[in-house]
């Protein structure tokens, strides 16, 4: 199986994001007939030592649009977002992550296979090829905040399900 860079970051960033925005909306639409505060929300987490809603999507963004970047720069930070965004601020991260994604192209980002993506947070650094930066530090981080975000909108009620969290399928044809 041969695969591109590109397919497996750029393409598997924009099918998580529109998952995220898939229930997002879907639970924001629900909410609101509930009459339950969004920014609430926001504030939500699944337990006292972790982090909230608001962190969940802002990581999302982090590691889908700030990753890309990397994936052409060869360096990438830890999040220093630190708007505290509403509700509308939140889709709106969602919705520039997948913007940010159009910038790129597969020669750009296939170019950059077996280069060197460099994390650097405070004094600590750990270098990584781009395709093990992608395949074990920053797809992981998507789906784990994305899964984060999503399972703290069910546990709130939200009736959300795997179709709406798996974004659109990249079927053959």
């Amino acid at each position: 199986m041969t695969i591109s860079l590109y397919d497996a970051s750029i393409e598997t960033y924009r099918q998580a994001l529109a998952g995220v925005t898939d229930f997002m909306s879907v639970s924001e639409d629900y909410f609101r007939a509930q009459g339950v505060d969004l920014e609430e929300l926001a504030e939500t987490r699944l337990i006292e030592d972790m982090a909230k809603f608001r962190f969940q999507i802002v990581s999302v963004h982090h590691h889908t649009a700030n990753a890309a970047e990397a994936l052409v720069t060869g360096e990438f930070g830890g999040p220093n977002d630190k708007t505290r965004y509403d509700w509308a601020g939140l889709k709106g991260r969602i919705e520039a992550a997948r913007t940010a994604l159009d910038a790129y192209t597969p020669e750009q980002i296939n170019a950059r296979a077996g280069q060197d993506v460099t994390f650097r947070m405070g004094d600590h650094a750990r270098t990584y090829t781009a395709e093990n930066f992608l395949l074990s530090f920053s797809l992981p981080n998507v789906f784990f905040h994305a899964t984060t975000a999503y399972d703290l909108l069910r546990m709130k009620g939200a009736p959300i399900g795997k179709r709406n969290f798996g974004g659109p399928h990249r079927v053959k044809g």
